[in-house]
């Protein structure tokens, strides 16, 4: 871990197959994201900043249909309208003065950040961690998962998860870089996993089956619930207190961004996450 200290369409299955996660003892908690009033399309989990002193949701694609909330830096849209809406984003989250984001590879690597303000941009980085209050951490999603972490009162992480990160083990990776950064055990940790895609809704090859190490039951093509992954690993490092959410980026495509169900044509919302300084 580097510091600074350093395919298919929505609800249908066929005669597919579904894979399941042998580590996933029990079902998680269900939560729905809350919407939020303002100028910023914006969902956010109901209860952290009470319970917890964190802020964490993610934005949306807002209700005015020839104007998408479109915060894809990497993407087609127009580099000058992208940006206006991340100073947008920014203005409505005053409480942070620095942001983190950038360019995800679908890698495993993580960095912690607990110093700066204003912009913080690092290219390849896929789990951001910090121990910091004012720190704002982010990552781009349109199907893949959004993890947030949460070590009470000491730190948080944020971790980008499609089927290779989920395969390659970025959970793991951000659950003890979490850890370690604030001396706090896994038994302790929080996890939600955020909007993403569904299992009906995310069709796959046996390539991605087989990376996630699960049995190829059935003869495809099969159906894959990353949040159900990620869960199942969480339980196996040792977290307790695991949530999900009930959003699917591709069958409630009217609210959020989806890559698959719009075949590569939509845009990328932002997950976040940070602690206040009250």
């Amino acid at each position: 871990m580097g510091k600074q200290r350093q395919s298919g369409k929505a609800g249908q299955q066929g005669s597919s197959s579904s894979v399941k996660s042998s580590a996933q003892s029990e079902t998680p908690s269900t939560i729905r994201e809350t919407p939020l009033a303002g100028p910023v399309p914006r969902f956010e989990i109901p209860g952290w900043r009470a319970r917890f002193g964190v802020v964490a949701g993610i934005t949306a694609r807002g209700e005015e249909p020839s104007r998408d909330f479109d915060l894809g830096l990497w993407s087609r849209a127009p580099v000058g309208e992208v940006m206006n809406r991340w100073v947008a984003f920014r203005r409505a989250l005053p409480e942070f003065p620095a942001v983190v984001l950038g360019n995800q590879v679908h890698g495993v690597e993580l960095m912690q950040v607990d110093t700066g303000t204003g912009w913080i941009q690092i290219q390849g980085i896929d789990g951001w961690i910090t121990t910091a209050p004012g720190i704002l951490l982010t990552v781009t999603v349109a199907d893949c998962i959004p993890v947030y972490l949460v070590a009470p009162g000491r730190g948080v992480a944020l971790l980008h998860a499609g089927w290779r990160g989920t395969a390659g083990g970025i959970l793991r990776r951000g659950i003890e870089g979490l850890g370690r950064a604030t001396n706090t055990p896994e038994s302790q940790l929080i996890m939600h996993c955020g909007v993403g895609i569904c299992g009906p809704c995310y069709e796959v090859g046996s390539e991605v089956v087989e990376a996630c190490g699960l049995p190829l039951d059935g003869h495809g093509p099969w159906h894959l619930d990353l949040r159900d992954q990620l869960v199942g690993q969480g339980r196996q490092i040792g977290i307790r207190q695991i949530t999900t959410s009930s959003w699917c980026s591709a069958h409630d495509r009217p609210s959020f961004f989806s890559h698959r169900a719009s075949q590569g044509a939509d845009g990328r919302m932002v997950g976040y996450i940070g602690m206040t300084a009250g």
